[in-house]
């Protein structure tokens, strides 16, 4: 049988792969900016211990103006933040993405995610982390909030 379901999700995920390869070499045009949420116990990720235990089942990264080191493989990507004034190193598996927003042109996919588990039911909504974990290359003069990515989801 044809699982065109897994086809199709391959091929999103592709979709994310280039959009970070490009800014990977070339940096974020314009206004850009990603949202990437992914489990964070998926074989492959490697985030660091204290970030593993706040966001033991997902966490949610923004890569806008403050990000390092960014490199893109076949099978994922690795990236430096900032987190709580200290740079870290993140490991990060395409299969573990569960959401990408591109908020600035209203782009977000939704994925799967390979746990073993093979049901059809969607990956659960994913919320932004508040701005103090969201890394900022400057200070801005919007206060804080917080960001669903239920306004990408389709309906």
């Amino acid at each position: 049988m044809l699982r065109y379901d897994r086809m199709v999700e391959q091929a999103l995920r592709g979709v994310v792969r280039e959009a970070l390869a490009v800014a990977a070499s070339k940096g974020l045009p314009g206004a850009h900016h990603f949202y990437i949420t992914f489990r964070t116990h998926i074989p492959g990720v490697a985030v660091p211990d204290y970030l593993a235990d706040r966001y033991p089942d997902e966490m949610t990264i923004v890569l806008e103006h403050q990000f390092w080191d960014l490199e893109i493989t076949e099978e994922g990507f690795s990236v430096t933040l900032t987190f709580q004034n200290k740079p870290e190193h993140l490991v990060v598996p395409f299969a573990a993405i569960t959401a990408f927003a591109d908020p600035s042109v209203k782009f977000g996919l939704q994925f799967q995610t390979a746990t073993g588990d093979e049901s059809s039911s969607p990956a659960p909504a994913a919320a932004v982390p508040a701005a103090a974990e969201t890394p900022q290359a400057k200070p801005e003069t919007k206060s804080g909030e917080v960001v669903t990515l239920d306004s990408f989801r389709k309906k």
